[in-house]
């Protein structure tokens, strides 16, 4: 049995390599033409200017330690392949009335992972509470993430998925806000929206043993960071010291967040199409 097992386990740990690098030389380009695809809807004049564009890339999250939780391979690729990247957190993590030394927390976070501060915003808005029986106003994120988006000129926005990878209220409230301006057409077609996919409960403590999944389940984008990169996304979520309670300290070593990003892009409507 063992003469089997053992040359599999190898084979899998080849694989994992290959593929991990195999991402690392195509991110940049992966990007290029994604930016490039959605370019083509507005013109050809357009896609000639865009074909030289930086990626300035939004990572929206409701609260911090989101950031490094769940989005640290991606930022830490984007800002390796020199990508403009910026986060706008919706609350200051108030639940437990800690929100003043939290949002510290999260500058300190996006310090490590490679955010000047200069380009973190945080939000401290009574009706975005953080709390998971709150219900988010879908019009409130909406109309604050387009006046975001508009007033930096991001090509890209990167956000949660209707699941909001641990199910949270607040998460699947700001996927739903980004769905809606998709969906009717009130952001540029030139910028990107992508949604970080969640996966199943077990695939999702497989730790970097996913990789290959991922690899083999189509997605619009994937990033994928190594051991340093890790080390990196570890030293950011240990600056959230009010929240590393135990269980945190599992998530950390077999969560894939720390090691793997996968995202869908929203389907896009109509350019301005009015709601009525």
């Amino acid at each position: 049995m063992n003469i089997i097992i053992v040359p599999l386990v190898i084979f899998y740990f080849i694989w994992i390599k290959c593929i991990y690098y195999r991402h690392r030389r195509t991110l940049d380009k992966s990007l290029k033409y994604i930016l490039n695809s959605l370019s083509k809807r507005v013109s050809q004049c357009a896609t000639a200017t865009s074909n030289d564009a930086d990626v300035r890339a939004l990572i929206v999250t409701a609260h911090p330690d989101d950031e490094c939780m769940f989005f640290a391979p991606t930022i830490i690729r984007l800002v390796e392949v020199n990508a403009t990247v910026h986060l706008l957190c919706l609350s200051e993590g108030n639940y437990y009335n800690q929100g003043t030394r939290r949002k510290k927390e999260l500058l300190n976070s996006c310090a490590v992972l490679g955010i000047p501060a200069s380009q973190v915003t945080v939000l401290d808005h009574k009706e975005l509470p953080d709390d998971p029986s709150a219900e988010w106003s879908i019009s409130l994120i909406s109309s604050l993430v387009k006046k975001h988006i508009r007033s930096h000129s991001f090509n890209m926005v990167l956000t949660f998925d209707g699941r909001g990878v641990s199910g949270h209220a607040n998460h699947t409230a700001i996927h739903e806000a980004v769905s809606h301006l998709a969906s009717t057409g009130q952001v540029s077609d030139d910028c990107c929206l992508l949604s970080l996919v969640t996966v199943g409960v077990f695939r999702k403590y497989l730790s970097f043993l996913e990789l290959p999944v991922s690899w083999l389940w189509p997605s619009a984008l994937c990033c994928v960071t190594g051991p340093k990169g890790y080390t990196k996304a570890k030293a950011a979520m240990f600056c959230h010291v009010t929240q590393l309670l135990w269980f945190r300290h599992l998530y950390i070593f077999f969560s894939r967040y720390m090691f793997i990003n996968t995202f869908q892009m929203l389907p896009r409507g109509p350019r301005n199409l009015k709601i009525y």
